[in-house]
């Protein structure tokens, strides 16, 4: 099975009161039996909340034991208060699994500017820690503690064979609106009995979030609270990877957290579309990312998209104000396979066939290519509608 539970691991879901609906998941606790290499990946937002401060000490590590989440409260702009009960609720996930207070990292999500109830989050951590337990159903009880607005839990997981020895990468993660890289307000979790240094884990997880986490948006909002853990605990045996097991363990990662991040705009809020932005012909990997987030945060790109609209020309003119220096009279753009745009003009097409393709398919693909280089990057974003709006304006109130 892909999607399980690595060697060495436990893990649980409760309710402890923090949601609207009181009886909705909204605390998860995961617990390394053994001291895990832990590294970390998070928001590049100025105003970052109190659980990114607090982990960004913590990590990298070699000894963690645990990761208590929360949802519904994000402990951000709480000041030194919120500091504080970041700090508390890693004490009690180091109790509850009989680790040292330095043992455990934090993660929240939710409402931003509201204090921590710590009461609630007492409670609720201590009913996790009495389901603790590495089966399926353990797994996706914590996957779903770490909702919010989500419509459905998110999991992927690799099995590889290296070396003699099985590993297993299983990750969460939960988003589905204020995404935007860097990162893009969304949690990961991945875990894995992999055996790791600190070095190699660290350099794993940043490769692995420059081509998934850093390539999704639904609006551009870089949230305070975004961070991806990487935990390997090395239950699968054998020293710490390297050379071709270690390019083969990131591959595998790279795939995990690809299918991760791809999961969080596909359940963007009140989108009706999956929009797959690819950039080619570019001289640098930064000017394809930079046009890739332009088109992809395009509001006009977004509607006509939900619209079923094959508006060439909001996609071209969103990547000519992008700031990336091209000759435009070597752009080509390619919407769902149909060509649409070549040398600085429009090409024959069939509009109505175009927008079918658009209509009657919840993915969508938009290719446009340029005449500057090799350089790439697949980007992932999603239409924009009007339920966007009003599950976004009633989220707080």
């Amino acid at each position: 099975m892909a999607i399980r539970v690595p060697q060495g691991y436990r893990l649980a879901g409760a309710c402890c009161g923090l949601k609207r609906d009181p009886l909705k998941l909204d605390v998860a606790l995961i617990v390394s039996d053994s001291p895990a290499v832990a590294a970390g990946v998070y928001t590049q937002n100025l105003v970052c909340a109190a659980p990114v401060q607090f982990d960004r000490q913590h990590t990298p590590s070699d000894r963690i034991r645990a990761v208590a989440v929360n949802s519904g409260n994000a402990n951000a702009c709480t000041g030194q208060r919120g500091l504080r009960d970041a700090a508390a609720m890693a004490r009690l996930a180091a109790q509850a699994c009989g680790a040292a207070d330095d043992q455990a990292l934090v993660l929240s999500t939710g409402v931003i500017g509201e204090f921590l109830p710590l009461e609630k989050i007492a409670r609720g951590i201590a009913a996790a820690a009495t389901r603790l337990a590495g089966d399926d159903e353990s797994l996706l009880a914590a996957a779903r503690g770490i909702l919010t607005t989500d419509t459905v839990h998110k999991l992927a997981g690799r099995t590889l064979p290296l070396s003699g020895r099985e590993v297993q990468i299983t990750g969460m993660a939960k988003g589905a609106a204020m995404i935007g890289p860097n990162m893009a307000t969304m949690l990961s979790v991945i875990l894995t009995d992999a055996p790791l240094d600190v070095p190699s884990a660290d350099a794993a997880l940043r490769h692995a979030v420059d081509d998934s986490f850093n390539c999704i948006s639904v609006e551009g909002h870089t949230s305070t609270n975004d961070s991806v853990l990487l935990l390997a605990n090395g239950a699968a045996g054998g020293p710490p990877l390297a050379g071709d097991d270690l390019a083969r363990f990131g591959q595998a990662l790279d795939e995990v957290a690809i299918e991760l991040a791809r999961s969080i705009p596909a359940d963007g809020e009140g989108a009706t579309h999956l929009i797959t932005v690819e950039i080619s012909g570019c001289q640098t990997r930064a000017d394809a990312v930079l046009i890739a987030k332009t088109v992809a945060n395009s509001a006009l790109v977004k509607t006509a998209i939900t619209g079923a609209d094959p508006n060439w020309g909001r996609i071209v003119s969103a990547a000519g104000y992008s700031g990336v220096q091209f000759d435009p009279a070597g752009v080509s753009l390619h919407l769902n396979g149909f060509h649409l745009y070549q040398g600085g003009a429009p090409v024959a097409f069939d509009a109505a066939a175009v927008s079918r393709s658009i209509q009657e398919n919840r993915d969508t693909l938009v290719a446009l290519r340029l005449s500057e280089g090799d350089a790439g990057v697949r980007f992932w974003t999603t239409d924009l509608t009007a339920e966007y709006v009003r599950l976004n304006a009633d989220y707080h109130t």
